[in-house]
Order: C-alpha cells, then structure tokens, then sequence
C-alpha cells in the first residue's frame, strides 16, 4: 500500500513537471507575435484616431509612475515632424465584463478627433453598443475639457 502512494506521488509528480515546462516552453514561444500583434493594433486603432499622422512617439513624463501604469500615450506627426496631437491608449476595470481598453486621439486645441475600442467584453447588445460607429462619432471633433456620458444622455 505505501508502494503504490509513493509510486502515484511520483508519477503525479512528473507528469505536473512536464506540463509545467511544456505550458512555459509554449507561453515563450507565443509571447512574441502576440506582443507584436497587440502592438500592431494598436498602431491601427491610432490611424483611426489620428489619419494625418505619419508616426507616433511615446511620451513618458516618469512623474507618475501609476498613471502610466494604465494610461499610454504618444505624439502624432505628420510627414514633416509637426505635431498635430496626442494618442492615447486608456485601460479602465469599470467595464461589467472585465476591462476596457479604447484609444482616443486628441488635437493640441482640446477637439477629440475619434475613439477606436482596443479590446472590450461587455454584454451583448447592450454594453457592447460602444464599438458601434453611431457610439464612437457622438464624441468626435468636440472640444471640451471634460466628458461625461450618461446611459440616458441627460447633460
């Protein structure tokens, strides 16, 4: 009887090693594209923001340290280096079906150019009205100094 817990012990044992280090060896291995392919969408849901930009460079202030935690940023330009705003790249938790993350660009005189959602989990048909053109456009070229939504649009 002792025999046989400590052979089951073992097994378990090795075959727990072997899925381990066989889910690391595929986690290092999809790392890479998947960092590559989240960074490429991001670079498409700035030109959705910012058409006129011909790149985008990072802004880091290292003033606050925990707000660049869940907020990125970047410098749009144009072709000949003139910068024509801000991008950013916005992540909240107050989504119901986890986090929300969206860019947003916004011109040098305040006017939001457009939101373009990165990733959302919401419910279907409801908190997913968000990634629809008719949500998105309701906040684009306006210039305010601060938004606040409302689900029955009450200002």
């Amino acid at each position: 009887m002792k025999n046989k817990i400590v052979k089951d012990t073992l097994a378990l044992t090795v075959i727990t090693l072997v899925s381990g280090l066989l889910l690391g060896l595929v986690n290092d291995i999809t790392a890479g594209p998947i960092a590559s392919q989240q960074a490429k969408e991001k670079e498409e849901a700035y030109k959705a923001v910012f058409a006129d930009a011909a790149s985008f460079e990072t802004v880091t202030s290292g003033e606050d340290t925990d707000l660049e935690s869940y907020l990125d940023y970047y410098c749009a330009k144009d072709d000949q280096g003139n910068e024509l705003g801000y991008a950013f790249t916005v992540t909240t938790a107050e989504g119901y079906g986890g986090d929300i993350q969206f860019a947003m660009g916004v011109q040098d005189d305040g006017t939001l150019n457009g939101i373009s959602i990165l990733s959302i989990s919401e419910t279907a048909g409801l908190g997913m009205r968000a990634t629809t053109d008719d949500f998105k456009n309701q906040f684009k070229d306006k210039n305010v100094e601060k938004f606040t939504y409302t689900k029955t649009g009450a200002t």
